[in-house]
């Protein structure tokens, strides 16, 4: 299936129903007073995470969703039924804004999570409300009001735990079929993919991550360039990089350590704290290259660079320290899932400041 990870949408709330002005004709009962019951309430729209669905391509034949309206109310106080909220199901990791305004209206994260789009309308008031000592007979009433309409643009930003990031045909896909159970295509030529591919990654039984694959980046990507340029707002919610380098490149005279700083230049225009975000080296095609060599290369980049975070040496034709990598990611990821535990702990029982907010 193709992956979509936009659409735009249509939401209608229901119309309240209408309240009714009516009076009593029963027979024995000579002055019967009005007894005209209100309209019902019209139902909203509410979008949904569901985590069995993972693109938005249904809203590409479906742009319309409107949820029904309020019924209207009728005599002998009779009142008019609510009308039925509807509930439009998207993937986990959808980003929702208004796009007439591109107010942002949230995210939905969690499965089952529910977000209010569209509210009904309310119900209009019969003329049994309108009665008083001075108003005996009163033929008031009140028409049930619209519901919210908006034009929603959906943005699926996908959940993983690990971004591979790099150049393209530096074997990220490679990558994410040898240590995960997806099947991206992969190819000897640029571009080989066009769609995100996510990955699970299943050290023992107990023990998992999400890893994600998406296409690769050229310089000006950030302008628009290539094809990174859709998809590394996707790389925003990871919490760790792996920047995958070819360490053995066709082209002798290829500046490997340039490659890493115009990616790295990327991330820093793209904007937000991605440049920033935690990053491990990886040197992938290991097996093209005598040890020697590698060690050579590998000094000279590490010193080019001047790095001093993790850096692994692997080949993911072949697999070579592919699982001393993810075992140490595993143990990484973990840390990392207990630190964001324990900081919403302290956050509340931080006192409220009026001030700072």
């Amino acid at each position: 299936m193709r992956f979509v990870d936009e659409a735009t949408i249509r939401v209608e709330a229901g119309k309240g129903g209408d309240g009714v002005a009516h009076f009593r004709r029963e027979k024995f009962i000579p002055r019967g007073g009005p007894d005209g019951g209100d309209g019902g309430d019209g139902g909203s729209v509410w979008l949904i995470a569901d985590e069995n669905l993972n693109t938005l391509v249904d809203f590409r034949y479906r742009r319309s969703h409107r949820a029904e309206s309020g019924e209207n109310g009728k005599g002998r106080q009779m009142y008019g039924r609510k009308g039925e909220d509807l509930r439009v199901h998207v993937p986990l990791g959808t980003r929702v804004r208004d796009a007439d305004t591109d107010e942002a209206l949230g995210e939905l994260l969690l499965h089952g999570q529910e977000l209010l789009v569209a509210k009904g309308g309310r119900h209009g008031i019969g003329n049994l409300h309108f009665k008083s000592s001075t108003n005996r007979a009163p033929r008031q009433f009140t028409r049930g009001r619209p519901g919210e309409q908006r034009a929603l643009h959906l943005e699926l930003i996908l959940l993983a735990d690990v971004g591979l990031l790099g150049m393209p045909n530096a074997g990220k896909s490679s990558l994410i079929a040898r240590v995960s159970s997806a099947r991206p295509k992969i190819a000897d030529y640029p571009f080989t993919t066009l769609y995100p591919n996510l990955g699970v990654v299943r050290v023992d039984e107990e023990r998992s991550f999400v890893i994600a694959d998406v296409p690769g980046l050229i310089e000006g990507a950030a302008e628009g360039a290539g094809l990174g340029v859709q998809f590394l707002k996707h790389l925003a919610r990871t919490r760790l990089l792996l920047h995958l380098v070819d360490i053995a490149p066709l082209d002798p005279n290829t500046d490997i350590a340039g490659d890493v700083r115009r990616i790295v230049g990327e991330l820093e225009k793209f904007g937000g704290d991605l440049a920033q975000r935690e990053r491990w080296l990886v040197l992938n095609k290991v097996d093209l290259i005598d040890a020697e060599a590698l060690a050579k290369r590998r000094q000279s980049l590490l010193e080019a660079l001047r790095w001093e975070g993790p850096v692994h040496c692997v080949s993911a034709a072949t697999g070579e320290g592919t699982q001393s990598l993810m075992y140490d990611l595993m143990r990484r990821l973990e840390t990392l899932r207990a630190e964001e535990r324990v900081a919403p702990a302290e956050a509340e029982d931080t006192p409220w400041d009026p001030v700072a907010q």
